[in-house]
């Protein structure tokens, strides 16, 4: 007997025997198993006169789409310096690096722990706060130390603070990442009016950065270089005197960074 096939269905037709029969005999294979058949697959899907239906195939589940998430905004500056800060204590913190403490009212108004503050252009994170005492707290590791000229900092010195800029605020100066590529010395500073020339003596491997009309930052503070001189590894900018800043308070000899 011969056992034809379709797509969703299956017959099953006696094999021709010494007495044929005149209707062909079906039989089911549920009922049958013993039955000895031979298979023959039908490639062409038609109708079938016994059909056994086998459940619906089940839909392929969808691929869960991930929703898209925006990267983190890291935070950048201005150097557009919002007040002046004094530094109230240094302290030794367990890891090897320093804390300061620092006076100021107007970067902590809306301050939260973990908030970065720039503290003469340096990023730092605020580990403590009070706003009742106008104080907060940051930490300098090791490193820092060694990249700026914050470890020159004592009980009274008076730094540049900026808060991180939010992506709806408005662009006053100009993008300031908050590492510090390098120190400088004062090295010349000369009045003209109501502004101020200041001349900074700083590495050759930083040097090659800066251009005349580009910008820069010292100590937190937007400027435009006025002229590079390459000959004396020097460059020079305008600080204005009535622009509160610690710019005008720079003396000769003082590390900048």
């Amino acid at each position: 007997m011969t056992l034809s096939t379709s797509l969703n269905s299956f017959s099953i037709i006696p094999k021709a025997s010494p007495s044929p029969s005149k209707n062909p005999v079906f039989c089911n294979l549920l009922r049958t198993p013993s039955l000895r058949t031979h298979l023959k697959f039908n490639p062409i899907f038609k109708p079938s006169s016994l059909s056994l239906f086998t459940q619906p195939s089940r839909p392929r589940p969808r691929p869960k789409t991930q929703s898209f998430q925006s990267p983190k905004i890291h935070s950048l500056f201005t150097g557009i310096v919002e007040e002046m800060g004094e530094i109230k204590q240094l302290g030794t913190a367990d890891h090897g690096g320093v804390t300061l403490k620092i006076l100021a009212r107007t970067v902590i108004e809306d301050a939260h722990l973990g908030d970065s503050i720039a503290v003469n252009g340096t990023c730092l994170t605020v580990t403590d706060f009070d706003t009742h005492l106008g104080e907060f707290t940051v930490g300098l590791a090791p490193e820092t130390l060694r990249k700026t000229s914050l470890s020159e900092l004592k009980p009274g010195s008076l730094v540049n603070l900026e808060r991180a800029i939010q992506p709806t605020g408005r662009m006053g100066g100009h993008f300031v990442q908050g590492h510090v590529d390098g120190t400088g010395v004062i090295v010349g500073k000369e009045a003209e009016k109501d502004s101020l020339w200041i001349k900074v003596k700083a590495d050759k491997d930083l040097l090659k950065y800066v251009v005349p009309k580009g910008f820069i930052a010292v100590d937190g503070t937007s400027l435009t270089v006025v002229d590079v001189f390459e000959e004396e590894l020097c460059f020079n900018f305008i600080g204005f005197l009535p622009v509160v800043h610690e710019v005008p308070k720079m003396f000769k000899g003082a590390q900048t960074q």
